[in-house]
């Protein structure tokens, strides 16, 4: 065996450390090209989407399969079809993968304890960074809980995981913040896609939950990203949209009214199905079970209902195709529908995990189903449009609820083709839609972070804000003068014109407040300069800045004082004055990142980085 002295050298290097050496070169080039490359980084979302199309294909099989197995589904029959569903194990299996649940997340708590950031809250404030190892737990936790029946879609879990990949490669190639929202957005996109054979449908899931807007830069990569995910699922072999509906749907003038009064009720559906996972939760506590238990608990709730309503186990996919085929009487419906929102309320609530987007589309048919049996009931021609109103109630119920109101349209237009229906959903949605902004002001994702006390309305990017804090806007030369100075004495300190503000403090040190130095230097108080001292003079000491504070926290303070400058103090326990921050230079910072933030957002940014310059 060749020894240190006797192995071949490369430029007086043994070869094995030249190669390593060559190889990181090689690998800082092109993460270095890519980063200001918008082409290339296109072409790497187009091949993670395709990536993400065969992982979402995979996910499903696999819980299809777990379906067969843990409810003994005979045939080709899909859970929430609940046909050929055995009894017996409606009441086992959920409590026992509820058990299994729990059991799960006390182990992983040990080991990591932090909150999983999913996609619309790591693009609102952390720059679209995420943890693939919290995203496989998660992707993980939602199968086990869709397989166990929980009434829930595995949406989240594939949002997560897309997301949570499409992160990891952005930090890889070290990418801008602009950049890996886009990535984030890609990756879920690309997963939407997959798992509804709608293209369009995903691309606009990105541009308006995960991304929260339609930004030019994102167009190419996020469309890509989705079109290759359901391209390649395709390939794959299932080539179906999530329902089939023969031929296009006929539609009279006055059915256009009626949906628009579909949307207004969707919406109060929609705000009820959020508001009960609210309540449930809130019960789980009350009754003060440990953690791992509730899932368990919420398991047996959900069999009690399932038992006799086996349509409310799973997402819902299998039961939307039924509801097509298949026709309920009115009071079969209404109750089913009110079968279905405790069920995904109790799923949500107790601790299983999953998303309400499959859910909320099988509500809306329910929904659509018990109006167009309403509207038979007073004219019997209105049972020929039946179809059309399974899917504005579809639309309009999962637009209120998501929060996406052109990805429902989308998704509707992809899996009919029918334009006249897609108008009629259209229109509902958008009563849905305004409705639940207005008088609610969340959808699910949001409302979920408004009950965990983040203050999110969407995914545009706030987090920026956080980091832009008042400790590295201030000055640190701070003009002090001590409370008992004589006022002429900070006369001879500083001199007329040489500073506009000095910062009283105690002898402790702390802060006392502020002195405008042209009132110190007014000639009316000559007379008392020697008797009085600075203290007669301070105002607002009660009005100061904090190192942790953002610049919006900042300029309100600004505009609550009605001043042009405050002190920054070490903290609230103890008031030193470590500096100051003028209004103006923090509002010309702060329209400085808007202005950044919104180029990064058209697309401009790679004009400046290429060395060219801006047209005109």
């Amino acid at each position: 065996m060749a020894n240190e002295e006797t192995r071949p050298r490369v430029g007086g290097m043994h070869w094995p450390y030249a190669v390593q050496r060559l190889g990181r070169q090689i690998s800082a080039f092109v993460r270095r090209d890519i980063r200001s490359n918008e082409f290339a980084q296109i072409i790497i979302c187009g091949v993670w989407g395709g990536i993400i199309g065969a992982i979402v294909a995979a996910m499903r099989g696999t819980v299809l399969l777990l379906h067969r197995l843990d409810f003994a589904i005979s045939g080709h029959q899909l859970l929430s079809t609940g046909i050929g569903v055995d009894r017996i194990r409606i009441l086992i299996v959920p409590a026992l993968g509820g058990l299994l649940l729990g059991g799960v997340a006390v182990l992983t708590r040990r080991f990591r304890a932090t909150d999983i950031v999913d996609p619309v809250e790591a693009n609102a404030l952390y720059g679209g960074r995420m943890s693939l190892w919290d995203s496989l737990r998660l992707a993980g936790a939602t199968m086990v809980s869709n397989a166990s029946g929980a009434s829930l879609g595995m949406e989240a879990g594939y949002t997560q995981l897309g997301s949570g990949i499409f992160s990891t490669v952005g930090d890889y190639f070290r990418m801008r913040r602009a950049d890996m929202r886009v990535f984030v957005t890609a990756g879920a996109a690309a997963a939407i896609a997959a798992a509804f054979n709608a293209p369009l449908a995903g691309t606009f899931y990105g541009y308006e939950l995960i991304l929260g807007s339609y930004a030019p830069a994102a167009l190419a990569p996020v469309a890509l990203a989705a079109v290759c995910g359901a391209l390649v699922q395709r390939g794959l072999g299932d080539t179906q949209p999530l329902f089939a509906i023969p031929g296009t749907t006929p539609l009279e003038l006055r059915s256009y009214a009626i949906f628009a009064v579909m949307g207004i009720a969707s919406a109060l559906i929609a705000i009820l199905s959020m508001m009960a996972v609210t309540w449930v939760e809130r019960g789980m506590r009350h009754v003060r079970l440990v953690d791992w238990a509730r899932p368990c608990i919420g398991g047996v709730l959900l069999s009690a209902v399932a038992f006799s309503f086996p349509q409310v186990l799973g997402s819902g996919h299998g039961g939307i195709q039924f509801h097509f085929d298949n026709h309920w009487t009115l009071e079969a419906l209404v109750v089913l529908l009110a079968a279905k929102i405790f069920a995904s309320a109790v799923s949500v609530g107790s601790g299983f995990r999953g998303g309400l987007f499959s859910s909320s589309l099988f509500l809306g048919c329910i929904f659509g189903a018990v109006c167009a049996q309403l509207a038979a009931h007073f004219d019997p021609a209105f049972l020929s449009q039946r179809p059309a109103f399974l899917l504005v109630g579809m639309g309009a119920v999962a637009a209120g609820i998501i929060g996406s109101p052109f990805t429902m349209v989308f998704l509707v237009l992809e899996a009919t083709g029918d334009f006249p229906v897609t108008i009629g959903v259209l229109m509902s949605v958008i009563m849905s839609a305004t409705i639940v902004r207005l008088t609610f002001g969340y959808s699910f994702a949001t409302w979920r972070f408004h009950v965990r006390g983040l203050g999110l309305k969407g995914a545009h990017d706030i987090g920026w804000i956080a980091d832009m804090t008042v400790a590295r806007l201030m000055r640190s030369d701070p003009k002090l003068a001590a409370t008992d100075m004589v006022l002429r004495a900070l006369r001879e300190k500083y001199p007329p014109g040489s500073v506009a503000r000095v910062f009283a403090v105690a002898p402790d040190g702390h802060y006392a407040g502020w002195l405008d130095m042209a009132e110190v230097h007014d000639p009316q108080i000559d007379e008392v300069v020697d008797q009085g001292v600075v203290a007669d003079l301070v105002r607002q000491p009660e009005i100061y800045l904090l190192p942790s504070e953002n610049v919006r926290t900042a300029l309100a303070r600004f505009e609550e004082a009605q001043t042009e400058s405050l002190p920054v103090l070490s903290a609230r326990a103890d008031p030193r004055v470590i500096g100051y921050m003028t209004e103006a230079y923090a509002m010309r910072r702060y329209m400085q990142e808007l202005e950044r933030r919104r180029s990064a957002e058209l697309g401009e940014q790679n004009l400046f980085s290429l060395g060219k310059p801006p047209p005109g």
